[in-house]
């Protein structure tokens, strides 16, 4: 997928999130870019329909309909924020995968000046503008992960994959075979939710714990999403159980911020230079991937399990670089 239909899908994203009432094409046209400088009305038709239906396939609620219901005037688009938004009772990093788009291009100049500019003209067109209803779309963290790519681009062409996937005790990484639906962010962490092939049921892949090169197993088309499946509420049950458990761990002086953030208390710990935190998890496997990723500058004291999973990974990691 190239930079500039990412740009373009995000401009869209942003146009129809901010709008407090619908959004005509006519107006879109005028404020996207892409669609301004379209060659013909056919042209910008179908470059519009296609985005539509993109941001659709990864979960984006677009809603049609007019300004005025007892008037048959000009039907207009919009995203309902609270219909964008995933449940907050269990999911802490609310985008649909769209959102992955805007990590990777938020911080370029070109864009936020692009943004500005669409807003603006939006503002200038008679539409009014939420301007906080962006918050939504602020990236919590850059869609870096290599397997990012493959995996939308196989969401929104219906087509299958293959990868190499580690669990958090593995230490070896096992080929599976899915059939993406969409991709989520949780925990700021990013996740792919389909039907796994291999276990015939629906099941959900930490992209981080992707190793290797992800391939397509299948032509476009491939495979079609069930009728009436909800993405959002799918991530909601296959996600991680609730944070029943506490743990205590040191961290070094300035570092660890994401878990200080999360932290239910914190204070000074027995070696100076470092800091006490309380935090609560669910899944230990989870949980122990995460602490894993601070290294040197946290160390776990409580519970036993959690501690003993995080010295049972190190080691592992130890034999095989000194085999």
């Amino acid at each position: 997928m190239s930079a500039r239909k990412s740009e373009r899908l995000l401009n869209l994203l942003i146009a129809l999130l901010v709008s407090r009432t619908y959004v005509t094409k006519q107006r879109l046209r005028q404020v996207i870019p892409d669609y301004r400088e379209a060659a013909s009305d056919e042209a910008f038709e179908k470059m519009f329909e296609r985005d539509k239906e993109d941001l659709r396939a990864l979960g984006v609620p677009i809603e049609m309909g007019g300004h005025e219901a007892l008037f048959e005037d000009e039907q207009g688009y919009r995203i309902v924020r609270s219909a964008f938004e995933l449940p907050e009772i269990t999911l802490t990093a609310d985008e649909a995968a769209v959102i992955g788009l805007a990590a990777r291009v938020w911080q370029q100049a070109g864009l936020a000046s692009a943004t500005s500019d669409a807003l603006m003209k939006l503002k200038a067109a008679g539409v009014e503008v939420d301007r906080e209803a962006l918050d939504v779309a602020h990236p919590q963290l850059a869609a870096d992960e290599p397997s990012f790519e493959t995996f939308w681009e196989a969401v929104t062409q219906r087509r299958p994959v293959t990868f190499g996937y580690r669990t958090g005790t593995a230490t070896e990484p096992a080929v599976r075979r899915l059939e993406p639906w969409g991709i989520v962010s949780y925990r700021a962490r990013w996740y792919v939710v389909g039907r796994d092939l291999d276990r015939g049921a629906e099941r959900m892949f930490r992209l981080s714990r992707v190793v290797g090169e992800v391939r397509f197993a299948g032509p476009a088309g491939s495979f079609t999403v069930p009728e009436g499946t909800d993405i959002r509420e799918l991530t909601g049950i296959l996600a991680p159980p609730s944070e029943e458990r506490t743990a205590v761990v040191d961290v070094r002086a300035g570092k660890a911020v994401a878990l200080r953030h999360r932290a239910v208390s914190s204070g000074p710990a027995a070696r100076p230079g470092w800091d006490r935190l309380e935090l609560r998890f669910g899944r230990l496997d989870t949980f122990t991937d995460e602490l894993l990723g601070y290294g040197a500058d946290l160390v776990v004291q409580e519970p036993p399990e959690l501690r003993d999973a995080v010295v049972e990974h190190l080691r592992a990691v130890v034999e095989r670089v000194t085999a």
